[in-house]
């Protein structure tokens, strides 16, 4: 009997599942492995008018037009200067590409299930909706973020949901 099942689209081995995790500021974020197509360096984005602030416009990878997110405009975390060390996360969440932008990439981390501990409960005030806990790992504490679910999020409307394209 094999120690390997699928939770959503992770495979999971001994309970441990792999995470990709990045900066935004001083805090650190994890997103599961599985959704990150490639990443790349900040390049020019072409703007699209009347888009959110935090969609930064599109690119063109290889023929296909990507829309680039700044995750630290998305959560509110301030406008940050891009430099040489900007990094793209190129993800792909439920067959669309979509890149989000970074301060840093870290590393690849594994996680069993009882090292993440769930998002405390803010009420109103904090939307923690995306978010799926909290890890601690040796002294760091990581952010643990449902890049599918933030990504498929009305607010966003970059990718379909599922049960509203089978309409």
């Amino acid at each position: 009997m094999s120690d390997e099942r699928r939770e959503g689209s992770a495979v999971v081995t001994d309970s441990a599942r792999e995470y990709l995790t990045f900066t935004l500021g001083d805090e650190e974020y994890g997103i599961d492995i599985l959704k990150v197509q490639e990443i790349r360096g900040y390049d020019a984005v072409t703007k699209i008018a009347n888009s959110p602030d935090f969609i930064k416009g599109v690119i063109n990878m290889r023929g296909t037009i990507v829309p680039i997110i700044d995750m630290r405009l998305k959560f509110h975390l301030g406008q940050v200067e891009y430099n040489d060390f900007t990094v793209v996360i190129i993800l792909n969440i439920s067959g669309r590409i979509v890149g989000v932008v970074v301060d840093g990439v870290s590393d690849v981390i594994a996680l069993r299930g009882d090292q993440v501990r769930p998002a405390p409960e803010f009420g109103a005030v904090l939307d923690t909706a995306y978010i799926d806990g909290l890890a601690t790992l040796d002294e760091r504490m990581i952010i643990m973020v449902d890049i599918e679910r933030l990504m498929t999020s009305q607010e966003m409307g970059l990718v379909d949901q599922p049960y509203l394209s089978m309409a």
